[in-house]
């Protein structure tokens, strides 16, 4: 029976996951299992279908699934936060108080603005500071770029760190260790196990800050490249246009850049032992020494109850 469940467990090679409060959430093709440590000690597994946006074939074109695949992760992401949120609240009532279709958009449409304005549009202004100052050339030239590119940098690893240091959050970063630990146990083909999994990796070539790192270095490459170009086919006279006009562009760079980042993140996590790989996941797996802390035993313990719940509906009882 047991020889049975494992061959069940690891006919499906590729999962993933997230952390969320008290708990993680494994996906597995078209299925997920949120797991959840309820306050009376309990674990709490609630499966559902994968909501995606790549049921068209042109959409699971490679360079082209980047950016919907970012979008449908961003959709179940966010309703799984919800429903730890919600259990960890009631403190352990079952009802769940579902996100409307636009409350989710809400949601998704903050989220992105925050992020976009973050990691966009905060850089270019500050690298707009440094032409005015004299340190920088005009907005097609490297050094422009290159500020750019030094300013995305320092607030996406500031911002790390400032809320690494949040109790709240590095409890949710110690069950992001633990999903880790627990995924990198299922891809050895060994017996799945709290002790197994303990003497895993917490840092995982395919995790979404490395994810998030190489969408970033995609940008800067890109905009040194792009920008020039947009500016060669129409530039607008006036100095604040020109610069919303170019913020804009960035915008819109953002899906042919997530569109490349995904099939590089998804090359090295396949070939995670090639020297070249191991170089590309380098930065994303020292980044992840922040946005990842050791778990104790019963985090492990969730996570593998997501990731059974994930794999084999039976699993999960």
């Amino acid at each position: 029976m047991r020889r049975a469940l494992l061959s069940l467990l690891f006919a499906n090679p590729t999962v993933g996951g997230q952390a969320v409060i008290e708990g993680v959430m494994m996906r597995s093709r078209d299925r997920l299992a949120i797991a959840v440590r309820k306050s009376d000690g309990n674990i709490l597994v609630e499966l559902r279908p994968w909501f995606s946006l790549t049921h068209a074939p042109i959409l699971k074109l490679p360079f082209v699934r980047g950016f919907p695949v970012l979008l449908e992760t961003l959709v179940n992401g966010i309703k799984a936060l919800n429903f730890s949120a919600v259990q960890n609240s009631q403190g352990g009532e079952d009802d769940e108080v579902e996100l409307t279709p636009w409350h989710l958009f809400l949601t998704m449409t903050v989220a992105l603005g925050v992020a976009l304005g973050l990691f966009v549009v905060v850089p270019h202004v500050l690298s707009a500071i440094m032409q005015w100052l004299g340190l920088a050339g005009n907005m097609a030239s490297l050094s422009f770029n290159a500020w750019d590119g030094f300013f995305k940098m320092l607030v996406f690893v500031g911002y790390i760190a400032l809320i690494a240091a949040v109790p709240d959050i590095r409890r949710v970063f110690e069950y992001h260790g633990a999903e880790h630990k627990v995924i990198w146990n299922f891809e050895s083909g060994r017996g799945l196990s709290v002790p197994t999994a303990q003497e895993q990796s917490r840092l995982h070539p395919r995790c979404g800050t490395s994810f998030l790192l190489f969408v970033l270095a995609v940008s800067i490459l890109l905009h040194a490249v792009l920008v020039p170009l947009v500016l060669a086919l129409y530039q607008p006279q006036a100095y604040l246009l020109k610069h919303l006009y170019i913020v804009t562009a960035k915008l819109l760079f953002m899906i042919p850049v997530s569109c490349l980042a995904y099939e590089i993140i998804r090359f090295a996590g396949k070939f995670n032992k090639n020297a070249l790989c191991r170089m590309l996941c380098w930065p994303g797996l020292a980044l992840q020494l922040l946005t990842t802390k050791e778990p104790d035993d019963s985090q492990v313990e969730v996570a593998m109850a997501a990731l059974k719940g994930a794999v084999n509906e039976e699993a999960s009882a």
